[in-house]
């Protein structure tokens, strides 16, 4: 299915751009006419993939983010998250929740909470060549004033 509008953002693995990431999701997402509910889903699974690659892809350095967004005809929102970075050795486990290989601050719930408020995730990953996640969100169809 080929995409109605699509946008795509290059932003370094900085914590700052994650901020930036979510409102250009949630801004983008709005030509869907979502739901405040759906809005906030939409960037609270954003803000985990970007922290995911800002902290886990890139520990040592900066690298670069690239997030992709296209909207669909069936009223829905993709979300592509990509980096660069060291990568994932087992996907699986990396899923699980509270599994973390960051330090103690981090929960390891980042792709639990993705998947509780996207309508599907994909990761696929190699290791020392880099991530991406894939996010899909349907919005609700509302009724125009008047209910008709």
């Amino acid at each position: 299915m080929r995409p109605l509008n699509t946008a795509t953002l290059d932003f370094l693995s900085r914590s700052v751009n994650e901020g930036f990431a979510r409102t250009a999701a949630a801004c983008f997402a709005a030509q869907l006419d979502p739901t405040l509910e759906e809005v906030n889903d939409i960037k609270t699974a954003v803000s985990e993939a970007v922290t995911n690659a800002v902290v886990h892809a890139y520990p040592d350095r900066l690298g670069k983010v690239r997030m992709k967004l296209r909207l669909y005809a069936d009223n829905s929102l993709e979300v592509v998250v990509q980096d660069w970075g060291v990568g994932i050795a087992d996907v699986e486990q990396a899923r699980t929740p509270l599994f973390t290989t960051g330090n103690g601050e981090r929960s390891g719930m980042g792709f639990t909470i993705m998947e509780s408020f996207m309508d599907s995730l994909k990761v696929k990953s190699v290791p020392g060549k880099g991530t991406t996640v894939t996010m899909r969100r349907r919005i609700s169809r509302r009724l125009p004033a008047g209910g008709k």
